[in-house]
């Protein structure tokens, strides 16, 4: 049966009694912002915010040959992740193009949860399962065994810590552990899309509720705001953070987005695009395609997705992300250029803003980094 009605999270009731202006977000219907977008990005950046993810794709791979069948699936060297760990991968097609960009946790000896973007989960679950033949392994689809909440910036650790006796000090970036959190058992994973120190809290959907509140009332001495997809996207954006569907296409290998550095040639056995990604890798090295870089704007108009980037009358590149940068105080942008113009401080580069050529500094990505 098919309904263009979209789904909704364990915690849609709370968030419409909060205010929250929501939207069609990968057929899910999903928290904008609660107030000024600005004011939850700034909390995550100096204090902390609160996000419902629940809309992201919670994949399990189990049995004996799990990790084979990973380390076949996806780009990455997958058995080489140890128990409690995660690792930033990719699942590319048999001709190298971007199928999407996913976090894989290995949660014990043969037991793997793969976490896909909400607008490819099932593209992705079909691909696993159609790799899977033939592999001692098990593909499930675990979307609705989970609620997912994050909780992003400085303050987060002292928030979540005075919620669980887990061993948060001990857990490193990109790493998971069982526990519990105001009595709710969860997985807390020290991952995040926003560029700063936070958690990921895996729940049954029957938890999120109170563990939403228990959050919020352990936050409220420390400045944390409900947050939404909108501060969500300025936060990565300034984090230089790739989106599927902006950075990532299947138009593009990762070698073209600039992220070859997860496709591991050295891992035993044949993977799914091994050759069409030897070939990326190969030609990226030779004559670089290209390239994405960072722009600021020299006025206040803000570039969009789409828009072309210009140097000497020409276009030589188009803008995949942009927004005004509440952290930077001006407009900024994310753009594959030509290599020519892709050195920070390239001169004559502006972007085509309706028939305006308005000038940008290209910068190195990251647009910001959190101080350690």
């Amino acid at each position: 049966m098919s309904s263009t009605e979209p789904r909704r999270t364990a915690l849609d009731a709370l968030h419409r009694s909060l205010g929250a202006t929501m939207t069609d977000f990968a057929g899910w219907d999903m928290p904008l912002r609660y107030g000024s977008e600005r004011d939850e990005h700034n909390a995550v950046r100096t204090k902390a915010g609160l996000f419902d993810l629940s809309h992201m794709g919670e994949i399990t791979v189990t049995g004996p040959q799990a990790a084979a069948l990973l380390d076949h699936a996806l780009v990455g060297n997958i058995s080489g992740v140890k128990p409690g760990r995660a690792r930033y991968t990719m699942i590319c097609r048999e001709d190298g193009g971007i199928l999407d960009d996913l976090i894989v946790y290995r949660l014990g000896a043969t037991e793997y949860m793969v976490v896909a973007n909400a607008s490819n989960a099932q593209v992705v679950l079909d691909a696993l399962t159609e790799r899977a033949a033939g592999f001692d392994a098990e593909v499930r689809d675990d979307r609705d065994a989970y609620a997912l909440l994050a909780v992003q910036g400085p303050e987060s650790p002292v928030i979540l810590k005075s919620l669980t006796d887990a061993d948060l000090d001990g857990l490193k970036y990109y790493a998971g552990l069982p526990g519990t959190v105001a009595g709710v058992p969860a997985l807390i994973a020290r991952t995040g899309y926003t560029g700063e120190d936070g958690f990921e809290l895996f729940v049954k959907p029957e938890h999120a509720v109170e563990l939403w509140q228990a959050l919020t009332k352990a936050g409220e001495a420390h400045g944390l705001v409900p947050c939404g997809l909108s501060c969500r996207d300025t936060l990565r954006l300034e984090a230089g953070m790739p989106l599927y569907g902006n950075e990532l296409s299947t138009s593009l290998t990762p070698f073209d987005a600039g992220l070859g550095r997860v496709v591991k040639f050295e891992k035993e056995g044949d993977f799914v695009g091994r050759a069409a990604l030897a070939e990326a890798a190969e030609r990226a090295a030779q004559n670089p395609p290209r390239v994405l870089v960072g722009l600021v704007a020299h006025g206040r108009r803000v570039p969009r997705a789409g828009y072309a980037v210009v140097a000497g009358g020409e276009k030589i590149g188009e803008v995949t992300s942009g927004a005004p940068s509440p952290t930077l105080g001006r407009p900024i942008a994310m753009a594959y250029v030509d290599a020519r113009h892709a050195e920070p401080g390239a001169e004559g580069v502006g972007v085509d803003i309706r028939g305006s050529h308005e000038p940008y500094d290209v910068v190195a990505l990251p647009f910001y980094k959190r101080q350690k």
